[in-house]
């Protein structure tokens, strides 16, 4: 119990798990030597044994994901303690023959051949559990930039094409901003690589507190960043890259060096265009903010139409 708990990143319950014990053992041992009681005992031990189990029952129902892993291993965990609440019924309200399992009998039977296929089936069960955790954890590292933790070229690349195939079901649509550190060479140059990785990571952060929860943002590699903003049209996209550049030009933290950025907005209108396209635009109206002296945005020059919508229209 205590094990599910911490695998799902919940306070483990020490307290319950003494002041279990300690009553079962104290109720055992009194229904052993001072009034000697088989059912009772059973019963005790089963009933305390399926209050761990619902709680891992609950724990995997609650924080589990949404994957037959999860399922399966569920399953297998409300099995078992069904069938120890079961057993602790029978010793309950039945003879002590139906609980002995000393004596044989079908019950008996069904309970020692659950245990022990059980002992197998819930490890099974949690390593698929936690296979699919390493698996999911892995995924998530290989889009995520190491430094920042925003998305990286891949993790952007999957992103742009969910965004593109809504941009061509309901033709609305979205800018791209791309970010580049001015002089930033020079900063690691003076203060070291040290500081110029706590600005990348400054830059993410700051970033990331002016977008919306449906924008996304990335990291190109180097001091480039680029923002994608669905649903937005150029003149919404200047505003947040406007907003952008002022967050980033300070305060800083204390020793931080200031810095400013350079912006390009590329707006995209139709699905026809596809990411290489949307970045050219980009960076190219942010290479004209490079050569207009920095810290400033421009804006690209709209897509061309594709030739074969040139050919139709000339037709």
């Amino acid at each position: 119990m205590v094990g599910t708990e911490r695998f799902y990143h919940r306070p483990p319950s020490w307290r319950a798990f003494h002041l279990v014990w300690g009553l079962g053992m104290s109720a055992i041992a009194c229904w052993l030597l001072v009034w000697p009681d088989f059912q009772a005992r059973v019963a005790v031990f089963s009933f305390l044994v399926f209050g761990f189990y619902a709680r891992q029952v609950q724990l995997i129902w609650r924080y589990g994901e949404r994957h037959f892993s999860t399922r399966f291993f569920g399953a297998l965990m409300l099995f078992q303690a069904l069938a120890v609440l079961l057993r602790g019924c029978l010793a309950l309200f039945g003879s002590a023959s139906s609980v002995d399992l000393m004596r044989g009998g079908p019950l008996a039977s069904f309970y020692l051949a659950t245990a022990n296929f059980m002992a197998l089936l819930l490890a099974v069960g949690f390593m698929t559990v936690a296979t699919r955790r390493l698996q999911s954890i892995l995924e998530l590292r290989s889009t995520l930039d190491p430094l920042t933790c925003v998305l990286n070229r891949r993790g952007f690349a999957d992103i742009y094409g969910k965004e593109r195939a809504q941009l061509r079901r309901s033709a609305r649509g979205m800018t791209l901003l791309s970010i580049d550190l001015d002089f930033f060479k020079q900063i690691n140059d003076q203060y070291g690589h040290a500081m110029g990785d706590r600005v990348l990571v400054h830059v993410a952060a700051t970033v990331g507190k002016t977008l919306r929860e449906s924008d996304h943002m990335a990291r190109f590699g180097g001091e480039e960043f680029v923002v994608l903003l669905p649903d937005t049209g150029v003149e919404r996209a200047i505003g947040a890259a406007e907003r952008i550049r002022v967050a980033l030009r300070g305060p800083h933290p204390e020793g931080m060096p200031a810095y400013t950025v350079s912006i390009g907005v590329a707006c995209q209108q139709s699905a026809a265009e596809d990411l290489d396209g949307l970045l050219m635009r980009a960076d190219a109206a942010l290479y004209r903010a490079k050569a207009n002296g920095r810290d400033r945005i421009e804006v690209a020059e709209p897509a061309s139409p594709p030739s074969s919508m040139l050919h139709a229209v000339r037709a």
